[in-house]
């Protein structure tokens, strides 16, 4: 297999090539064999990049910021400067607008600040809990693990995403699948039938009929269904946008029957690993609750954490704030009560995050497992009947004719 490697010599020199290597191990391992730092291994595109490709170029997203981490991680593991580090990240950027984001912190480095300053700069890029543990490491002169730790938070939230998204895809596929073959046949073999039955001269089914009818309405007044479904989600996400909607939204969705408790354990999974991340990087506590505050995406999960915040403030810990909002899982709080209780929180609230991540998983699973045959029950029934009245209108049209 062929590899591009960019990679730094032992002098801080950034290198860049083509390598033969049975697979990525070996292909670092001859990296390292030549005295060299390997920075990114990809394989070279086959033909000319995809509109999608270029597409994707344009933006900026949260993997290449997971692989900015990485970069960084590794090259100040491997005692380079800071300012040569980022300086050889922004060159093995692959997007040129992060590459001038890259290049922007560079600047402002050179200039005096810091670089949790400098990313701060950038708040669409890198979040606050990103650059509260970037200050924090710098505080605690332990940039390099807490780089490694954001890597492994990064990860774990992008496996996670990653999983949600590809365990929606066949449901969804299927429901479009579906949708579309009831489309056509309403619209383009339905109608035929009434020509045929007009030109046999026999009389219509009742099915067909209401087939018809379904038909007719449809194609003259479809433009009254979109502008109905437009209206209803514009409604919808006006609704939903404004302050009390918002909240009132997100109760109903952690109340929803299957759906809900799903959605709640992402939120505490989200909550117990950012939590747990920013503790083990050694951000006070009450800063800490307030960052985590801001990253759940539940109104109602914030609120609850920010009785944690105020519990915290009355030296009152977690785990008894967790308990009162009456939101959290009795598991989570034990745990993050024997977590107090050793003095090991912010190991036990990733360990929390980890087990609630692969509850999510199994609750997907479950939950597309149930979705999947009910969308295909669902759609057999109604294309099924649709086929089984286009049979007998065939069948009553052969005994007019005298067949």
């Amino acid at each position: 297999m062929t590899f591009l490697y960019r990679a730094v010599t032992a002098q801080g020199k950034f290198s860049e090539g083509r390598l033969e290597a049975a697979d990525k191990r070996a292909a670092v391992s001859k990296l390292e064999a030549m005295g060299l730092i390997p920075v990114s291994l990809d394989q070279p595109l086959q033909g000319k990049p995809s509109l999608l490709r270029k597409i994707q170029f344009r933006g900026i997203s949260r993997r290449d910021i997971l692989f900015f981490s990485e970069q960084l991680a590794t090259l100040i593991h491997a005692g380079l400067p800071l300012d040569r580090a980022l300086t050889i990240t922004a060159e093995t950027a692959q997007k040129p607008a992060f590459r001038t984001v890259i290049e922007n912190v560079l600047q402002q480095i050179k200039g005096g600040k810091s670089l949790a300053e400098a990313l701060a700069a950038h708040p669409k890029q890198f979040s606050r809990l990103y650059v509260n543990m970037i200050r924090a490491g710098e505080a605690g002169g332990v940039l390099d693990p807490i780089l490694a730790r954001l890597v492994e938070f990064e990860q774990s939230a992008d496996e996670m995403r990653g999983y949600l998204v590809s365990s929606l895809i066949y449901p969804c596929l299927l429901a479009a699948v579906g949708v579309g073959s009831i489309g056509i046949l309403v619209y383009f073999v339905i109608p035929k039938f009434g020509a045929i039955f007009a030109d046999a001269g026999a009389a219509i089914p009742g099915g067909i009929l209401a087939l018809l009818w379904f038909s007719e309405v449809s194609r003259a007044y479809w433009w009254v269904v979109a502008a109905a479904l437009v209206g209803a989600v514009v409604s919808l996400r006006t609704w939903v946008l404004s302050p009390k909607g918002s909240r009132q939204w997100d109760a109903i969705r952690i109340r929803l029957p299957l759906l809900g408790p799903t959605l709640l354990k992402i939120e505490v999974a989200r909550f117990a690993r950012t939590l747990g991340t920013l503790s083990a990087s050694a951000v006070p506590l009450i800063s800490a609750v307030r960052i985590v505050q801001q990253v759940v995406r539940n109104q109602i999960v914030a609120e609850a954490i920010s009785k944690i915040a105020d519990g915290a403030k009355r030296g009152e810990g977690v785990a008894r704030p967790m308990r009162e909002t009456g939101v959290f899982p009795d598991l989570a709080v034990h745990l993050v009560e024997v977590g107090e209780e050793t003095g090991r929180i912010d190991s036990m609230l990733l360990q929390v995050a980890d087990t609630y991540d692969k509850d999510v998983r199994t609750s997907v699973k479950a939950l597309t497992s149930v979705f999947e045959p009910a969308v295909i029950l669902v759609m057999g029934v109604i294309v099924g009947t649709v086929i089984l009245s286009m049979l007998m209108a065939i069948f009553s049209i052969n005994d007019a004719v005298g067949f």
